[in-house]
């Protein structure tokens, strides 16, 4: 399924990455310095963290509440990343981002970005952020300190797995150097919201040629 032109105005910006990865790093970069991009606010299952603020970082709630709004269809997407901890993309959140002609940027789980850009096909443009090697990943995993052994076993295990999907997504970010990646992003970023703005003036001319 993909959603019709006609439906919106605004376009996604999907970033995703193996735990570890830095897009989240990317996207607040780019929130800070690309205008007209908004955030969508993913739901999710798992323990609020001690920096980060509901309704801004997440959407927190706890296992059973996140079980009601999957069988009530609330999601766009959604998984259960870890046992009893889900994470999804509401749809009621990218809609009031998109009627209000936003263009909405992600910062989503792999599996999750695959399943976002087969809804919303070429209005979304997704972007597989890509560590310098496995072993600098992992390094990256343990160095955090915010994880029990076995749940820093189990994102290793995941972020490998996730290593192999970069051929579904539009565009390979690899994040070797910092400010080069932050400017690597802004330009492709720019890029595809740029070509959006010009054919949606081209429609618009279009239109009123044929009125």
């Amino acid at each position: 399924m993909t959603m019709k032109e006609t439906e919106h105005t605004g376009r996604l910006v999907i970033f995703t990455a193996p735990s570890g990865a830095g897009k989240t790093t990317i996207v607040k970069h780019l929130l800070n310095t690309i205008d007209d991009l908004s955030f969508s606010v993913s739901a999710t299952s798992r323990q609020r963290r001690p920096h980060e603020e509901e309704g801004k970082d997440y959407y927190f709630m706890d296992a059973e509440a996140f079980k009601k709004l999957v069988d009530a269809g609330a999601f766009l997407e959604w998984e259960e990343v870890y046992e009893n901890q889900f994470y999804g993309t509401l749809k009621n959140e990218v809609d009031r981002l998109l009627e209000s002609g936003k263009n909405v940027i992600f910062d989503i789980d792999v599996e999750g970005a695959v399943s976002l850009k087969k809804v919303y096909g070429t209005l979304a443009f997704a972007v597989f952020v890509k560590p310098p090697s496995k072993e600098i990943l992992f390094e990256r995993l343990k160095n955090r300190k915010t994880e029990t052994p076995e749940n820093l076993a189990k994102r290793i295990a995941k972020a490998t797995r996730e290593l192999a999907y970069e051929n579904k997504f539009d565009y390979v970010l690899v994040n070797d150097e910092l400010d080069r990646t932050l400017r690597e992003a802004e330009t492709v970023v720019a890029r595809f919201l740029k070509n959006h703005q010009r054919d949606k003036n081209d429609h618009s001319d279009h239109k009123r040629h044929q009125n």
